[in-house]
């Protein structure tokens, strides 16, 4: 198996959202919300909005899932349906999604 495919289906993922100069503060506490919310979805592994420490205005979320079924649901969820129609007036320009592929995988500690 090459290095670089999963044992599990887990997806990882890294969106990254530019703010409109002087609405950094509506956006930062936007993420902040979904961020507590996503956090109780089911086979959430991992959501964490950052600051990017380099570029005023910009945040990066570092998420993962369990499936990609998780992750689909979660998409439907109304707490993320509201959050991308809100944002959108409050950013520079639509946000983007890499996805995100470990080189080594760890097995999980219960």
């Amino acid at each position: 198996m090459p290095t670089h495919e999963r044992a599990t289906e887990e997806v990882w993922l890294k969106p990254v959202f530019i703010a409109k100069a002087g609405r950094e503060a509506e956006l930062q506490e936007a993420l902040r919300s979904l961020q507590t919310l996503s956090r109780n979805d089911p086979g959430c592994l991992e959501y964490t909005v950052f600051s990017d420490g380099e570029r005023p205005g910009t945040f990066v979320l570092f998420e993962g899932w369990v499936s990609r079924e998780d992750l689909e649901a979660h998409n439907q969820e109304v707490h993320v349906t509201a959050f991308v129609e809100a944002v959108e007036p409050l950013l520079a320009k639509p946000f983007t999604v890499t996805s995100l592929v470990p080189l080594v995988i760890s097995p999980r500690t219960p």
